[in-house]
């Protein structure tokens, strides 16, 4: 009867501990109604761009928000400034290289709750085949419902030449190109039913 009983409660913790892991939630990042860009001085102004093609995911767990993560792709192709010739010396082997790096991406390595609606997700970020560690600040801006949620995300500026990505150290100093690049990013995520 003994060998019976430990069966059933082997049987009891499995199912706790599916139960567990069917209480996450899968967001889909939406691309229509999320912005990732960024911005950097330029000579006596700035530059903005954006990136148009993007997806992530988040793997929300409302009852333990640490044991949330969120991972996001990048299509280094899709970069827009608003200038075609300057896109196009950005996609080169001289800066982004994207025929051998197509992807910028970033992956969370833990979460760490800041309020009721914001949070800090540490992580890294790969671009130019370099990965450097980062936070994301993130506040929910909308309550969270079981369809969509959106989410301001606050990051530090990151410096290019961290990633390698400086095309020729005498042209930029003329050029007065800024190293500090801010990230801007609005995201809108849908719930994967």
């Amino acid at each position: 009867m003994r060998p019976y009983y430990q069966l059933g409660a082997i049987f009891s913790a499995l199912a706790v501990m599916l139960s567990t892991a069917a209480a996450n939630e899968i967001y889909r990042i939406d691309p229509a109604h999320s912005a990732i860009g960024f911005q950097l001085n330029h000579m006596m102004g700035k530059v903005v761009g954006k990136f148009t093609k993007f997806d992530g995911k988040i793997d929300l767990n409302r009852d333990h928000p640490l044991e949330s993560s969120v991972a996001v792709r990048i299509q280094v192709n899709s970069i827009d400034t608003g200038i075609a010739k300057r896109d196009e010396h950005l996609r080169s082997v001289e800066f982004f290289d994207v025929a051998k790096y197509p992807e910028i991406a970033f992956k969370s390595r833990s979460v760490k709750q800041t309020g009721a609606q914001s949070g800090d997700i540490l992580g890294d970020l790969t671009m130019h085949g370099v990965s450097k560690p980062i936070t994301l600040h993130v506040k929910l801006t909308t309550p969270l419902r079981d369809e969509r949620s959106r989410w301001e995300v606050i990051v530090a500026p990151v410096k290019r030449r961290d990633f390698g990505l400086m095309f020729s150290p005498g042209l930029e100093a003329v050029s007065m190109i800024g190293q500090e690049v801010t990230p801007k990013i609005q995201i809108e995520a849908a719930r994967e039913k």
